[in-house]
């Protein structure tokens, strides 16, 4: 259900609550390491329901995955798990870097390290100063939002004094206006250091600094992009060739009404096949959206950036729209039918019209519909794994998948270049330098930073590209200067490609910036637990019967 790289050797997989059959301390795990050439999986232990939380990775290298669920005690009891209330929970995982021997442990400290509300399907997004803007979800499990569970607001991690805030959320004026459909919002961090916003058919750019909204024109033809009628969205890469001038396209969802109930919509309502594109300046949000449109129509894609700059958009469904036990016509309990099979590239350099290609993409036999992730790998190549759109651990049809595949773009079959030695940081407009493998003394080279981002339910939070200026090559010497600020690339861990002719290296770890925690203000952080409590909302639980748990 989620997803993140956390170093050249290993990612982490964490899921909901449920009977998985990976065990641990006599209970099913719900998290675990996966080492990523061995294909061996640690299990994890994990304190509290992770169901539908978000993540980020933090300055200082630091992974936080937040929010969640409520224990299930009709489904998922205590006496199964030993499970706590996961909708304020912060847990805390430490970079792991230790040459293929990673070791890592799941911290979670409920009475002193919490969130001010609680949070399900929620955004949680690096911004430029290193810290985490979370942002929206729902204050209890269900499934389509509404303004009765609604939670239309922003909080950071560390909690910040802003705004007269003193570290409790924020008001959103935009994810109050966008119900239903504005659950897991698409969210960006811009060179400006503003927050670009998309959630149901609207988009905005948000200062969050100031607290002050642009509101954006909306998404065309009425396509939804968030939960549950989901679609997925990139910021496209940054360049100094034109000014980092940032770009976002935004792929699949449905034109499916959300304020319909589940009894008139069917699974075999047509997802959409448009992709929007829009270039964030004054004279490019004039101009509006640009419409493409995939070769296939896709509700839950993923897509994932290439080091070469394109775009692979795989997973996926014709039909229907998120969640589970909900809509007519369903397979199993699947709210979503007819999965998408091929892969498709997107060439965004390429002509309106001529962008996608699936010539020669291998088609997969495995449906990956509601709670299925993609992710880059540090080698460049698509780890593919889940789909569960079913309550529980379910062998109907659409069963819980436990398979991972692997796309493998053609440059991985041939000679590659390599970074031999790299110092391990790159500091903000410093000079450094790399020692390099080239395949040809004259070929045509480039340097890129990439973030492969916190995978959850189509949304890439903190996916990102960046061209690093390349100052001179001197045998196998390459030097470069690192990103302008922490607008263009915010500070955190980052996986370093060369690129030669098209064909990447595997990537190596390095951190952008001082390597710092983000600014802790320890009166915000003081009034937040005194003004709220541990797992304060697990009465909710109370109410969380099988209705809201097989209406996902």
């Amino acid at each position: 259900m989620q997803l993140a790289v956390i170093s050249e050797t290993h990612a982490i997989v964490i899921d909901k609550v449920e009977h998985n059959p990976l065990t641990i301390n006599g209970h099913p795990a719900w998290a675990s390491l996966f080492e990523l050439k061995t294909r061996q999986v640690t299990p994890l232990e994990m304190q509290s329901n992770s169901f539908c939380a978000g993540g980020s990775f933090l300055s200082n290298g630091t992974l936080i995955n937040v929010g969640g669920n409520p224990v299930v005690a009709d489904h998922t009891s205590a006496a199964d798990f030993g499970d706590k209330d996961g909708l304020q929970a912060i847990r805390i995982i430490e970079p792991c870097d230790d040459d293929g021997h990673c070791s890592i442990r799941i911290s979670e400290f409920h009475d002193s390290v919490r969130m001010a509300s609680p949070r399900w399907y929620n955004t949680v997004l690096r911004i430029d100063d290193g810290s985490a803007m979370i942002i929206g979800g729902s204050k209890k499990g269900g499934w389509i939002n509404n303004d009765t569970v609604n939670n239309p607001t922003y909080e950071y991690y560390p909690p910040k004094d802003i705004h007269g805030s003193n570290g409790m959320p924020i008001n959103s004026p935009f994810l109050k206006d966008t119900l239903n459909s504005n659950l897991f919002p698409i969210a960006f961090s811009l060179p400006d250091g503003r927050v670009f916003l998309a959630a149901n058919n609207d988009a905005m750019i948000y200062d969050w600094k100031t607290d002050t909204e642009e509101r954006l024109p909306p998404i065309p033809n009425g396509v939804r992009v968030t939960y549950p009628m989901t679609g997925t969205g990139l910021l496209l890469p940054l360049s100094s060739g034109n000014n980092y001038t940032p770009e976002v396209l935004l792929c699949g969802g449905s034109t499916v009404d959300d304020k319909k109930p589940g009894s008139q919509i069917s699974s075999q309502d047509p997802a959409s096949s448009q992709c929007s594109r829009m270039v964030l300046t004054k004279e490019g949000i004039q101009a509006g959206w640009e419409v493409d449109h995939m070769p296939d129509a896709r509700l839950m894609p993923d897509a994932v950036l290439l080091p070469t700059g394109q775009i692979i958009i795989v997973n996926g469904a014709g039909s229907g729209i998120s969640g589970y036990g909900n809509v007519v016509n369903q397979v199993g309990v699947s709210n979503a039918v007819n999965p998408v099979l091929t892969p498709v590239l997107y060439n965004l350099s390429a002509d309106l019209g001529s962008r996608f290609n699936s010539q020669g993409m291998p088609s997969s036999s495995i449906p990956r519909l509601y709670h299925s992730v993609a992710t880059l790998t540090p080698d460049a190549s698509i780890m593919i794994a889940g789909s569960n759109p079913n309550l529980d651990r379910s062998e109907i049809e659409y069963g819980t998948e436990y398979r991972v595949e692997w796309l493998s773009p053609p440059y991985m079959r041939g000679a590659r270049p390599e970074i031999r030695k790299h110092k391990g940081n790159v500091g903000f407009k410093e000079t450094s330098s790399i020692d390099v493998n080239r395949l040809k003394s004259d070929s045509d080279l480039k340097l890129v930073l990439m973030d492969l981002g916190f995978v959850t339910h189509s949304v890439h939070s903190n996916s990102r590209m960046v061209y690093l200026d390349i100052h001179r090559i001197s045998g196998n010497t390459l030097s470069f200067e690192g990103p302008p600020s922490g607008g263009v690339y915010p500070p955190g861990p980052a996986f370093m490609f060369l690129v030669e002719d098209g064909v990447p290296s595997e990537g190596v770890k390095v951190m952008v910036g001082d390597g710092n925690s983000p600014e802790v203000n320890q009166k915000a952080i003081e009034n937040v637990l005194k003004s709220t409590q541990p797992d304060q909302y697990e009465k909710s639980k109370g109410n969380q019967g099988s209705n809201d748990d097989d209406s996902e």
